[in-house]
């Protein structure tokens, strides 16, 4: 349940954070725009985000993203945003990501530009005409410990609010908004995957060499990469003294800091999903938004010293007791682990601080693990090396409208 801004907002938020980062603030330095911005992120996903190919950024990426692998190894992700300020020199919108041979995608991937009048990054002004209010409540807790802390849960009550709108109590504070490219701030805009293409990463497949995108609207941009895939993150679960869940996971190489959030439910007397309950790892009241994208290490840092992120020397956290009473027999655990950022520019930054900088291509590419599994469930690491089995699965039961039946067949595992 992503926060959601104001489209005239987050590209004002989204310009004012270009300027800042061209214009740093240690330095004196004038730098301008540049004339193409290309944003590359790198997943790493485990659990049953990789199973069922689904694994989210925002929990709205998920239907754009393309995995590969068996259902007994993790899976990658990989997300190209092309943005430039100039138009096509001829013809219509074109560009192309060549990879090295062993990305196993080909010689190249197309960059599609939308169709005019679409926007992949709008956010819908109108709900589907199915669309059924939630019904019963939202219970939402934080921090790690055996207790909860005073003043938990909040409660939202879904019959209270008006139907689309977002919980004004769900967000004790806001995330800073991303640079990330967009259609709604570059005259002419491409990504994949995308509609034309479904080429899937193989298990195997390594970022690793020299990359190329070139294309009719934007200067050529090259770069080499020897950062590759972070290494797999898998979570364990085990029940705690006093009624807490203790959740663990390995120490991943190149983590710059983890966060975890826990969401359950539980069904009524008539099998209805209502009371939902949503916990997260951070100290504060810090849900959804940029904590399930990529984040930049600098980010990471000063999110870690506000305690909404976990270091990179933690490995454990305990859901709260009172998180597992009020929720169902099984619940969905999410692990972040935030990865190193790699940034390239043509031409570099001038040493010296006096020389104005004008680059003509910038070029970001961030990192990250995540990975998703059943607390109370199947352990995801015997899973994925082929020695777990999950429980008899249940007889199918009708899904109930709303939030409530949605998440129920998720936290479950029994569908629709």
């Amino acid at each position: 349940m992503p926060l959601l801004i104001p489209r005239k907002t987050a590209l004002c938020i989204s310009a004012v954070s270009m300027a800042v980062l061209l214009a740093s603030p240690v330095s004196s330095q004038q730098a301008a725009s540049p004339i193409a911005r290309y944003d590359m992120d790198v997943g790493t996903v485990t659990g049953l985000a990789a199973l069922g190919g689904g694994a989210s950024s925002g929990m709205g990426a998920g239907l754009s993203m393309m995995f590969g692998g068996g259902s007994n190894k993790q899976a990658h992700e990989l997300v190209l945003r092309l943005g430039s300020s100039r138009a096509p020199a001829a013809g219509a919108p074109k560009a192309d990501h060549f990879m090295p041979p062993v990305t196993k995608l080909g010689a190249s991937v197309p960059l599609l530009s939308p169709k005019p009048g679409t926007r992949t990054d709008a956010v819908p002004e109108d709900l589907p005409k199915d669309f059924q209010r939630p019904k019963g409540r939202l219970l939402i807790y934080w921090g790690c410990g055996a207790k909860a802390a005073p003043g938990q849960p909040v409660v939202i009550d879904f019959a209270k609010l008006t139907a689309g709108q977002v919980p004004p109590d769900l967000f004790a504070g806001s995330m800073p908004v991303d640079r990330s490219v967009s259609t709604g701030n570059s005259r002419t805009y491409g990504e994949w995957p995308n509609a034309e293409t479904r080429k899937l990463l193989s298990a195997d497949s390594s970022l690793l060499g020299e990359h190329r995108v070139a294309g009719n609207y934007a200067p050529e941009i090259k770069f080499a990469l020897a950062q590759d895939f972070m290494p797999a993150i898998t979570g364990k679960s085990a029940p705690a003294p006093g009624g807490a869940t203790q959740i663990s996971w390995n120490t991943v190489a190149n983590a710059t800091g983890y966060y975890a959030w826990v969401m359950t439910a539980k069904a009524n007397a008539k099998g209805e999903f209502q009371d939902m309950v949503w916990w997260s790892s951070s100290a504060s009241r810090q849900f959804g938004g940029a904590l399930w994208d990529w984040i930049a290490p600098a980010q990471v840092a000063r999110l870690i010293q506000q305690q909404v992120v976990m270091p990179p020397s933690q490995t454990s956290c305990t859901v709260p007791a009172e998180v597992t009473a009020a929720g169902g027999e099984f619940a969905l655990g999410n692990l972040y682990a935030y990865g190193p950022e790699a940034n390239f520019a043509y031409p570099p930054r001038p040493a010296n601080a006096r020389t104005p900088w004008k680059p003509e291509w910038t070029a970001r590419v961030r990192y990250r693990s995540n990975s998703t599994w059943l607390l109370g469930g199947p352990d995801m690491g015997a899973m994925m090396n082929g020695g777990g089995e999950a429980e008899p699965r249940k007889k199918k039961k009708k899904c109930k409208g709303g939030l409530g039946g949605l998440l129920g067949a998720v936290v479950t595992g029994e569908g629709c």
